[in-house]
């Protein structure tokens, strides 16, 4: 039975597997090694390294997942949508696998992911829009991931939809006065198809403001100690008071701060925050009631 050393944190699972996982060599290499640990506890077996490589392989794709899409020094908005397929194929594999433990935990792994992911309707478009508006990517990988991720009818509705909030999204960024040549809705013949050496802001100032106010979103904003825990969230009652000014403000600045500063230094920096939101809302009361004069 193998002993976690955290039993919430299943990153720690997977890196005391890999680091494990070589001992089976020094073994087969050194006798006098093999010898000293079999005084102890019972020696893995064949078998037993076999589980340890095939379930630290297993675990190194979400790993590294949850890495990339957790990044904060690039974008990654862009990329989220190719890291849920990447383990729904997983998933799915594995649920084919040989292996009755496997197939067990991969079954339970893709219920919860079907729960979060599974309907394309319930997923946040920014998503989709930021895939549209990465070079490499653009409308016919949607097209393709839809038709993977579901039916072809609702593919086809998804698509409708996402290019319906293309347009609106669009109008909402482009200037009030436009030139006769210009056109009202998206350029979809050239922005949305050309190559990405194509793609230069000057030619297409709206779109270039879309991708970069889009792209920039992080798709991760937990602390990342959270990331790998299963464990339920809990704020405590100073964070859950927190007024939606002040949360903005620690979202948007939450990379640099974080680099720069201690958790003692952050807490002051949010303190701080408080009493410059408690002070401007003093400052409305004061100035909107009515005075002797008036």
């Amino acid at each position: 039975m193998l002993c976690l050393d955290v039993c919430t944190r299943w990153n720690s699972t997977y890196l005391m597997l890999d680091t494990i996982q070589n001992c089976g060599r020094f073994g087969e290499q050194d006798t006098n090694f093999r010898a000293e640990l079999e005084r102890g506890e019972r020696w893995p077996s064949v078998d037993d390294w076999a589980n340890v490589r095939n379930l630290r392989d297993f675990l190194e794709h979400f790993y590294e997942v949850t890495l990339r899409i957790s990044g904060t020094s690039y974008a990654t908005s862009h990329n989220f949508l190719d890291e849920l397929s990447e383990i729904d194929i997983l998933l799915r594999d594995v649920k084919l696998n040989s292996n009755f433990d496997f197939n067990v935990m991969a079954i339970k792994m893709k219920e919860k992911y079907d729960k979060y992911w599974g309907d394309i309707d319930k997923m946040n478009l920014l998503m989709f829009i930021a895939c549209v508006l990465y070079p490499r990517q653009k409308l016919k990988y949607l097209e393709f991931a839809f038709s993977e991720m579901s039916s072809s009818e609702k593919a086809c509705e998804m698509m409708q939809k996402l290019k319906e909030s293309l347009h609106e999204l669009f109008d909402e960024y482009k200037p009030p006065l436009h030139s006769t040549c210009s056109q009202s809705s998206v350029p979809t013949h050239v922005s949305l198809g050309e190559p990405q050496q194509k793609m230069k802001s000057p030619r297409f100032p709206t779109l270039s403001k879309m991708a970069r106010d889009v792209l920039a979103i992080p798709v991760f904003t937990v602390a990342s100690e959270s990331t790998f825990s299963t464990e339920g969230r809990v704020l405590d009652q100073y964070r859950s008071f927190l007024t939606p000014k002040i949360v903005q403000a620690l979202v948007c600045t939450q990379d640099w701060i974080q680099k720069s500063s201690s958790q003692e230094d952050i807490k002051k920096i949010e303190e701080q925050i408080q009493e410059l939101d408690m002070i401007e809302n003093d400052f409305y009361w004061n100035a909107s009631e009515p005075t002797l004069n008036s």
